[in-house]
């Protein structure tokens, strides 16, 4: 098991030439200030939070309502702070906190099962036998390492059945995962004592160097030695402190809420605040094939306060204007409600909520038949549109390749860049 550096990037020469041109002309721009530059030092690096809503929300009981009409259900809607958007009366919290986040209601997807519908959702790609694709966290972190990191730069929090996967970039992108954020973390400090671990780490080292022995095998290099490098540099970290809320004051956790998104929630921000770029935090409960308006009113209890807080707080740190935070799930729900008040799976025509990190804001996409007759929506979307714009706008070149362990050339994606968020 090595690092993947069979992986590689295909620069031509053209490029190369645009890097150089392009570093050049930069400075004979008009308005362009050098010194205003240095004196601003390095631009804050970019980060990621995506809050993953497992099972497929309703889009009519989030952000799409149509109060009044057959497929509308017994929910209404509120006016939010973007002018002409209104989302579910379930939301009072996040209505006041939208200002700058655009919603999309025009999603689309071509899986409408659960395992694959999440797979394509999170990665921008279809499942297929032959190739793992890596989650957008993981190719985030793989397109932007943070050297200065001692903790995992890919976190996902709360539960989740389909994790986020470092796929054909290696297993060591796979997110990291705490189940409870905010609560300690389980093997983070050594069983016994410092006297005891170390004599154990020296025998490892021992264990480690015989095995080299006759080998031609760099035991120093593989996957499984520098895991635990990673895992000895965490215990002792002070980044680890992100993960402890319980600094924070009472009335800053209240408002997250008391359950284990809200905690997510909070961390993630405290997260972003240690430079990790890619950071997922996960709802399930959202597969309302029964009962859906009471469900979403549950989630909603949860969805809202966390949610909002989350902007709120990036937002009186500064630090929305670097992190893009994006709502998704892996489909919505029918506009037809079955004989058990329930809305079925719906891969067309759902919502997403995204914004920050430089992404234009309070923006409205596409929009859904009111009487559910019209299966599509205007303005079409496709996860890999949305991914591309978010690599894009993370200055990474989305339509980069890079070579499979099998030998195949794979762009980052292979969608194209919504221009009205850009």
């Amino acid at each position: 098991m090595f690092d993947s550096t069979f992986l590689s990037t295909k620069f031509s020469r053209r490029d190369l030439c645009k890097v150089a041109v392009g570093s050049t002309l930069s400075f004979m721009l008009p308005g362009f200030d050098l010194k205003a530059a240095q004196k601003r030092g390095p631009e804050r690096q970019k980060s990621v939070i995506i809050l993953w809503m497992g099972g497929g929300p309703s889009q009519l009981e989030t952000w799409d309502p149509h109060p009044g009409t057959a497929i509308g259900g017994p929910g209404n809607a509120i006016k939010t702070v973007v002018p002409g958007l209104r989302i579910s009366d379930m939301y009072p919290l996040l209505a006041e906190q939208l200002d700058g986040m655009s919603v999309i209601r025009s999603m689309v997807s071509k899986e409408g099962d659960h395992e694959r519908g999440t797979k394509y959702l999170k990665t921008g790609y279809r499942p297929e036998p032959t190739t793992v694709y890596p989650a957008l966290g993981a190719i985030i972190t793989h397109q932007l390492p943070n050297k200065n990191l001692e903790i995992p730069q890919h976190i996902s929090m709360g539960n989740t059945q389909f994790p986020a996967r470092g796929g054909y970039l290696g297993g060591h992108l796979d997110a990291f995962r705490v189940q409870d954020p905010g609560k300690n973390i389980g093997n983070m400090r050594a069983g016994v004592g410092a006297p005891r671990q170390n004599r154990r780490l020296d025998n490892l080292n021992v264990v480690s160097q015989a095995f080299q022995k006759g080998r031609s095998i760099q035991t120093q290099k593989t996957l499984h030695q520098s895991t635990i490098d990673r895992a000895l540099t965490m215990m002792s970290s002070e980044q680890l402190h992100a993960f402890e809320i319980e600094k924070e004051p009472e009335s800053v956790r209240n408002a997250y809420g008391d359950s284990s998104f809200g905690r997510g929630c909070l961390v993630a921000r405290r997260l972003v605040e240690q430079g990790v770029h890619s950071i997922e935090v996960n709802l399930s409960g959202w597969d309302s094939h029964a009962n859906n308006f009471t469900g979403h009113q549950t989630q909603a209890k949860i969805l809202d306060p966390a949610f909002s807080s989350l902007l709120k707080d990036l937002k009186a740190r500064d630090l929305l204007d670097s992190t893009i935070v994006l709502c998704i799930g892996e489909f919505g729900r029918t506009p037809k409600i079955n004989p058990l008040e329930g809305r079925d799976h719906w891969p067309t025509g759902f919502s997403c909520v995204v914004g920050g990190g430089g992404l234009k804001g309070n923006v409205i996409i596409g929009e859904t038949d009111p009487t559910g007759k019209e299966k599509d929506p205007t303005e079409p979307v496709q996860i890999q549109d949305l991914y591309a714009t978010i690599l894009q706008n993370l200055h990474i070149d989305y339509k980069k390749e890079l070579i499979s362990p099998i030998g195949r050339p794979l762009a980052l994606s292979d969608g194209t860049p919504i221009q009205k968020l850009i």
